[in-house]
């Protein structure tokens, strides 16, 4: 695994030396308090440093921490498709992307749940520059992917996390979870970036076709729906500086902000579907298209629809919709408390008075309405 050096999670055996660095810290003890609330911090101590594995930091203390959110934060999170995966096989879930932490999360959450090994997980190294930050992604098996590299070596580390990838779905029986574009979707207009289909690609042996080597990867389409996005609005500066045609520069601490407030935020109701490991329309569209790149941007459409369809709308989409384009087309979806309720939270999370503020609020929440639709 050396080749992984500047990627992986920590090894079983730098598991013990990590938590007793930081078992002092302020934010651990916050995160042990809200995972084990009637325990002294004497006896949550000792619960962090019995872990021995990667394993038992996440299901011993990851698993009741996020148990901790859901019980604060979120109304109820409710999943389908999980009893259909098979739990004796490793899987790729691609996903659509809202929350820097609790996607992977909850999906961890539900999958342990269901007698399923929790997933590696794609992280930017731009989110997780703290030491502690750090040091926590890797505990929960989170690898790393460069952002803002030149392209050569933007290429050179593709290649090697592409590697990584395969070697955990495969070789090691250890599903992964990566986002389907690199960031989160802030205007929740969900689409796939064919760059993240082509990096997972180049671990590709040149004699196996493409889409022969994503059936190896048993490629999950996986949607994850918020009521609520308890980080909507510091979302909106980036995009009021993409409307202007400006450069969004953020802010110090802004993705360490945005994961503490995707914490304690509310939620409202939050839902995880997964759908079935692709495996026909792979061969479907090998057999339709000659080209790779066609290929892929064959699999990028692909994806969407099915991200799409496991999507799951909340009156809060309906609402937005209806509220942008003035149609009252789904008023059927949702009841007159819960119209007054997004109104005000419009009020209080954008620029109300600002039309354009508003219109990306809106958007925001009726973009996946619109894309379900499509279909």
């Amino acid at each position: 695994m050396s080749e992984f050096s500047e990627i992986r999670p920590f090894h079983n055996s730098e598991v013990s030396e990590v938590l007793n660095q930081f078992k002092n810290h302020e934010m651990v003890q916050q995160l042990l308090q809200i995972g084990f609330p009637n325990l002294s911090n004497e006896e949550r101590n000792r619960k962090l440093l019995e872990c021995q594995k990667i394993t038992d930091f996440q299901v011993k203390i990851m698993y009741p921490i996020i148990q901790g959110v859901i019980n604060k934060s979120v109304t109820e999170l409710s999943s389908e498709g999980f009893d259909k995966l098979d739990t004796n096989k490793a899987f790729l879930f691609i996903s659509n992307h809202r929350d820097i932490i609790l996607d992977t999360s909850f999906l961890n959450f539900k999958l342990h749940d269901f007698g399923h090994k929790m997933t590696a997980s794609a992280v930017g190294d731009n989110l997780v520059k703290k030491p502690l930050v750090l040091a926590f992604a890797r505990l929960n098996r989170n690898f790393l992917i460069h952002r803002g590299l030149p392209p050569r070596e933007t290429l050179e580390k593709s290649k090697i996390v592409s590697k990584f990838i395969y070697r955990y779905t495969i070789e090691k029986k250890r599903s992964v979870w990566i986002a389907q574009r690199e960031g989160r979707t802030k205007d929740g207009d969900d689409r796939t970036q064919q760059g993240v289909l082509k990096m997972l690609s180049m671990n590709c042996p040149k004699e196996m076709p493409v889409m022969q080597y994503f059936k190896t990867l048993h490629i999950v389409p996986t949607a994850i729906s918020y009521e609520f996005d308890p980080t909507d609005a510091m979302k909106m500066p980036t995009l009021l500086a993409q409307h202007e045609g400006i450069e969004y520069i953020k802010t110090t601490n802004e993705d360490f902000n945005n994961i503490v407030q995707g914490f304690i935020g509310q939620k409202g109701r939050v839902h995880l579907s997964v759908g079935s490991p692709l495996d026909t329309e792979l061969d479907i569209i090998e057999k339709e298209f000659s080209h790779p790149n066609r290929q892929i941007q064959a699999l990028a459409e692909l994806m969407d629809q099915k991200i799409y369809s496991l999507y799951k709308l909340f009156p809060t989409n309906y609402i937005a919709y209806d509220l942008l384009t003035g149609l009252n087309e789904f008023a059927s979806e949702y009841t007159e408390k819960e119209l007054r309720q997004f109104e005000r939270r419009i009020v209080n999370r954008s620029s109300s008075d600002n039309e354009i503020s508003k219109q990306k609020f809106l958007e925001m929440y009726a973009n996946p309405v619109r894309n379900k639709y499509k279909l």
